[in-house]
């Protein structure tokens, strides 16, 4: 994780957001998007993988993140992680494919759940990895196709 005014802030937003919520083992939800921070090695992504959830799970807009000081850079990775419930999961994934921050965030937060000791017991894990591991390959090839253009 990058420390920075950013950053503190974006973890700021994210703790106030999340205050209270908790995941489906019961332990409190900011050790979700905490548990990624820690995995990413830019500023941008350090605040994207803080701030992942909050539009989506939370009464916290997008709008009222910019007006706290977050980049519309951050604000447009976030656009891409949040899910329309209406799109199938397969199409939101691929409409990050041009985004390398909202890839390696997604990345981090699809291991992240497939991870079944933070599951309760009795969770149906065959269900999400059924989910979950076909978006993380797609996610994967979308990450080395970007970098095989920077390089």
């Amino acid at each position: 994780m990058i420390y920075s005014e950013l950053v503190r802030t974006a973890m700021r937003i994210a703790f106030d957001a999340h205050n209270g919520q908790v995941d489906k083992a019961g332990y409190p939800y900011i050790h979700h998007p905490l548990h990624l921070a820690e995995q990413m090695d830019s500023e941008l992504a350090t605040v994207v993988a803080l701030l992942h959830d909050v539009a989506e799970d939370t009464p916290v807009t997008f709008e009222d993140m910019h007006q706290q000081g977050i980049p519309e850079e951050a604000i447009t990775a976030l656009r891409l992680l949040c899910h329309d419930k209406d799109t199938p999961y397969a199409d939101y994934v691929a409409n990050m494919q041009g985004n390398l921050t909202a890839l390696q965030v997604k990345r981090a937060d699809l291991l992240h759940n497939l991870d079944s000791t933070r599951l309760p017991a009795g969770a149906d894990h065959s269900r999400l990895r059924a989910r979950y591991i076909p978006a993380l390959e797609a996610v994967e090839g979308y990450i080395r196709a970007i970098k095989e253009k920077i390089d």
